[in-house]
């Protein structure tokens, strides 16, 4: 699939390491010259070369409209492409259904985390059997642990994470045995097969006592517990995918930006991106060549990563200075997978050791820019409907519009709007 809604467009793809196509990366260096602004989007959590373009296509369908009372501006697009995964149970906000297959853990989801985390195939259909076998024995559920930890990169430190999916069953929470259940998780990763034994069995005692079912207990509570182990292979996943983004924007696009710099001096490059691809675009700041002074603007809509990233100490700090205009947080309080889960998938990194919901570790794309008392914040009426500001870092509350999706995402991905179409028009100044 290609993206037809604008022209002129070109594909960008980088791999795992941020090394870019040549022939794409040419061919885009060789044509930016021709045009006023260059436009760069990047996915977040896709799989696939056409969902990333159906994304493209759709957010930039209103451009061409939105730009037609302004004929000095002389646009291109680009959509980058960086080896992501986005598990097959979760919907894109009003794409078809039929983009949508499999459960976690399934042959589609593991083909997948084979391709975007390679050299591990035995331990990805290992993975697979595990989950589709669901094993009473804990011995399984410490082995499934370790083979998500050398899959993914995730360390011991997940265990405060996985006491967060370990969900009772309802006969052991009704006896008060919920202790048990929600102790597994953290107990396996840590690598305390024992342990695991011995809160399986507390629960079991606690419920049944000495004359009741404790084999079908044993079960129900093992049924649990691998639920929370496929939410935690899906949050392992979300981690490493983290740390690609990161590399790809500093090693690829921001190098690839100073280039544009050498060849196009005077077009200005817009970058764009969405959940793990606002990641990736603002790391590209990082990377950009000393000389290079031709970013014009930053879009994050949704953006899965800290709010006080570019706050003094963050990964950013101060990277907003190598922004000619402004860098625009846009947020949704309906967006679940950055309410909820980016916190948890700050624990299993390791990056939280503190309790759920530390002001260090929220989300950017959940409440905006957080240690940056002069950025400004507005709701996006006002941000389509004021004067907007030249520079510096802007929050934009778009709930009222980014308000569509079901579990778990939520909102996350309802990003296709005319409304955040003219957000980044407006913050690049290509329109008034």
């Amino acid at each position: 699939m290609t993206v037809k809604s604008v022209q002129p467009y070109w594909d960008l793809t980088f791999d795992a390491d941020g090394d870019p196509d040549p022939e794409q990366r040419d061919a885009l260096l060789a044509h930016a010259a021709e045009h006023t602004d260059l436009v760069l989007f990047s996915h977040g959590w896709n799989n696939d070369l056409s969902s990333a373009c159906r994304l493209y296509d759709r957010f930039y369908a209103p451009f061409p409209g939105l730009l037609a009372a302004f004929p000095a501006v002389r646009p291109g697009y680009a959509g980058v492409h960086w080896p992501s995964m986005r598990f097959s149970d979760e919907p894109i906000a009003d794409f078809p259904r039929t983009t949508v297959v499999a459960v976690p853990g399934g042959d589609a989801d593991i083909a997948v985390l084979k391709r975007v985390l390679p050299g591990h195939d035995a331990e990805a259909d290992r993975i697979a059997e595990l989950l589709r076998q669901q094993p009473d024995e804990p011995e399984a559920l410490e082995e499934f642990a370790g083979l998500v930890r050398t899959l993914t990169g995730a360390g011991p430190e997940s265990a405060a994470l996985a006491q967060d999916f370990a969900a009772p069953a309802e006969g052991a929470a009704a006896a008060g045995a919920t202790g048990g259940t929600g102790a597994v998780l953290p107990a396996l990763l840590t690598g305390k097969p024992d342990a695991v034994c011995r809160e399986l069995a507390d629960a079991v005692a606690a419920t049944v006592g000495p004359e009741g079912d404790a084999e079908a207990l044993l079960g129900a509570l093992g049924k649990k517990v691998w639920s929370g182990a496929r939410e935690l292979l899906r949050q392992a996943t979300y981690f490493a995918m983290k740390g690609r983004a990161g590399k790809v924007g500093k090693e690829g696009l921001g190098p690839f930006v100073g280039q544009l710099a050498e060849r196009a001096p005077w077009t200005r490059v817009h970058l764009v991106g969405h959940s793990f691809g606002a990641r990736l675009v603002s790391f590209a700041l990082a990377g950009l060549p000393p000389a290079a002074h031709n970013v014009a603007s930053v879009t994050l809509l949704q953006g899965a990563f800290s709010h006080s990233a570019f706050s003094p100490g963050g990964a950013l700090d101060g990277m907003q200075h190598r922004v000619h205009g402004p860098v625009v947080a846009g947020h949704s309080r309906h967006d679940s997978a950055l309410g909820v889960l980016y916190p948890l998938a700050s624990r299993l990194s390791g990056d939280d050791r503190s309790l759920l919901g530390d002001d260090r570790w929220g989300a950017l794309g959940h409440d905006g820019f957080h240690g940056l008392p002069t950025a400004p914040a507005l709701a996006l009426a006002a941000a389509l409907g004021t004067g907007f500001p030249p520079a510096g870092c802007v929050s934009v509350d778009a709930s009222a519009t980014v308000c569509h999706g079901g579990p778990p995402s939520g909102a996350h991905s309802d990003i296709c709007h005319p409304d955040l179409a003219r957000l980044m028009l407006r913050a690049g100044a290509l329109i008034a």
